[in-house]
């Protein structure tokens, strides 16, 4: 018979696998910002076919967030998780095969579809594994991975790159994501579905009904915001910094994961931060971080040197933070164990839609301007709308359905 305290570790060891798994993801997909220049050159891109490139991903991923949560829901997270890396892994790969623009935007499209339903099956791992009053806390520990990977992603991808050359980087880190699926598979074991206070199984009702919640829809617009600062910087600074500040990649790879420490820290602070200090008014956590954020965009853009544009770019990737804990951690908090997958794909969908859009409407704004004035413009407006939208936010009157 199992212990509690073996109970107890083998969550956290759960917890520990799905925390690299979102590392792992994070790496293989920032891998192409760090290969840009590389690519540009090869391929003889211009701005805006770069932003195509970078934003094909993110269509795709964008199209599986809800169908793959309800399959989260529907057969629990597992073969979800496993299928997932495996098919995103391989077009990682598949990556540095790449012969034309033309087949980057295709690869790149489907890696997105293969990596979609990850993001709501790791959150409903979560769920399943641990009880209800845990989980705001611990998906926003688990959420803060996402960084963790991006600050490790500039610090690992770019000196290979440089040693082995962009395609065979893809290759490699292909590779891991295979093996470390095959680990997943065999060290975690199914769950049956539970649900908490003994309700229905996922239907299609459910779904309706979670589709009718106002907050879910206000929730989705918020992180459609801030995903668009998220997306923005992500894609671009590396190229940004290279192009405008006069940085070679090796300081890029340098300075980059900076920012990406100081949002680990909030995002992994940020669902106890809520439920201890903001708990009924998540709305005033979301509103003021949102506001934070486009000021320090503002600061990035008018600082006078590099070091100047780091050190705001991290405080806006703090304050962002924030928002992402609180608007992933929202559904755990307020809805039953057999809509976690949904709720998280449903928000996620409008973080991914902003993915596709900003690198893309970044490009453009590059192209046609020469210059990146209305980019920042752009990335500080959108900021702005999700402070306006979370002035509506009402989660004391939420219910689970």
């Amino acid at each position: 018979m199992i212990s509690a305290v073996q109970t107890r570790i083998y969550k956290y060891a759960v917890l520990a696998l799905l925390y690299l798994g979102w590392c792992i993801s994070y790496i293989d997909r920032a891998a192409i910002t760090f290969a840009a220049t590389h690519i540009a050159s090869e391929f003889h891109l211009k701005p805006s076919d770069l932003g195509i490139l970078l934003s094909s991903f993110f269509l795709g991923y964008s199209l599986l967030q809800l169908p793959g949560g309800w399959l989260a829901d529907r057969f629990g997270s597992r073969p979800v998780i496993v299928i997932s890396i495996l098919m995103w892994s391989l077009f990682t790969g598949l990556t540095g095969m790449a012969w034309s623009i033309t087949s980057l935007v295709v690869i790149r499209f489907f890696f997105g579809i293969g990596e979609g339903s990850f993001p709501s099956a790791s959150i409903k791992g979560v769920a399943e594994h641990f009880d209800k009053g845990e989980r705001p806390k611990m998906s926003s520990v688990l959420m803060s991975s996402n960084y963790i990977g991006s600050m490790l992603a500039p610090v690992i991808i770019a000196p290979l790159i440089l040693h082995f050359g962009w395609r065979n980087v893809f290759h490699y880190i292909g590779i891991v994501g295979i093996i470390f699926a095959v680990a997943y598979w065999l060290c975690v074991r199914p769950l049956r579905e539970r649900t908490d206070g003994g309700k229905r199984p996922i239907n299609n009702k459910t779904i309706s009904e979670l589709m009718r919640l106002p907050l879910m829809w206000q929730l989705v617009a918020v992180w459609f915001g801030l995903s668009v600062v998220n997306k923005g910087l992500d894609s671009w600074m590396p190229t940004y910094l290279m192009t405008v500040r006069g940085l070679d990649l090796k300081a890029v790879g340098l300075l980059l994961p900076l920012p990406y420490v100081m949002a680990g820290i909030s995002t992994a602070i940020g669902g106890w931060l809520m439920m201890r200090f903001f708990n009924g008014r998540e709305r005033v956590m979301l509103v003021v971080s949102s506001a934070l954020t486009a000021i320090f965009v503002y600061f990035m853009y008018v600082a006078s040197d590099v070091t100047g544009v780091i050190i705001f770019q991290c405080l806006a990737y703090f304050f962002k933070s924030f928002v992402l804990a609180a608007c992933f951690s929202l559904p755990t908090k307020i809805l039953d164990t057999r809509l976690i997958g949904s709720s998280v794909g449903m928000v996620n969908l409008g973080g991914q839609a902003a993915g596709f859009i900003s690198p893309l409407v970044i490009g453009i704004l590059v192209s046609v301007f020469s210059n990146y004035d209305y980019a920042f413009a752009f990335l500080i407006s959108a900021a702005l709308f999700s402070v306006v939208v979370s002035f509506f936010i009402r989660t004391e009157k939420s219910q689970p359905i």
